[in-house]
């Protein structure tokens, strides 16, 4: 793979990812541009990581993508675990099809009737989950940001390091923090088409 295709596949993989969380709430499809976005990026880090024999530059990138995956498994499946004993104490049985009809009436009588041991099964739940997703998106970024820190010293482009910081900073920040972490995503996409072959590739 050359370094131009390369860098192209991994601009290209970043705008999707961009694009994917930036249209996330309005359509259904958005993950799926996600997930494209995320493979040609690999595709093209790995080409980029060959070119410059660096492999901490895949490396990195690969960690912080399988953490935020094993993150919202993690998480979610905590969420769920919970939430099923939760509505279990209110008669709602998941294995029987026929109480889905019922789960919003269900729902409504638990905070209806406060009954306060489901509330706060649910509601622990709902912030365990949380948390848990916020450590592993700090760790997961953490791992990105090193990537971007070796493509900024190999390549000379330092808006790579400006991005890494920013995706950083952003997953310590609860709630806002994941706006600035798409703004470092979109400096990431911008940096690679910053990236010139001859004036990056070694004498």
């Amino acid at each position: 793979m050359t370094f131009e295709s390369s860098k192209n596949l991994s601009a290209i993989g970043f705008l999707l990812i961009v694009i994917g969380a930036a249209i996330s709430f309005v359509v259904s499809f958005s993950g799926i541009l996600s997930i494209i976005g995320i493979i040609l990026l690999l595709i093209g880090l790995k080409g980029l990581a060959n070119f410059y024999k660096e492999d901490g530059i895949f490396n990195n990138a690969l960690y912080s993508i399988i953490i935020i995956i094993v993150g919202c498994v993690v998480g979610i499946g905590v969420i769920a675990a919970s939430a099923a004993a939760a509505l279990a104490d209110i008669g709602i049985d998941w294995a029987n099809i026929e109480d889905w009809a019922n789960v919003g009436t269900d729902l409504a009588t638990l905070f209806a009737d406060l009954n306060l041991s489901a509330i706060a099964t649910l509601l622990g739940a709902l912030l365990a989950g949380v948390i848990i997703l916020f450590v592993f998106l700090i760790i997961s970024m953490y791992f990105l940001r090193k990537s971007m820190d070796q493509l900024s010293a190999k390549s000379g482009v330092g808006l790579f390091g400006t991005a890494g910081i920013l995706v950083l900073i952003g997953a310590v920040i609860p709630v806002i923090g994941l706006l600035i972490v798409w703004i470092g995503f979109i400096l990431a996409t911008v940096a690679f088409f910053q990236m010139k072959k001859e004036e990056t590739e070694a004498p």
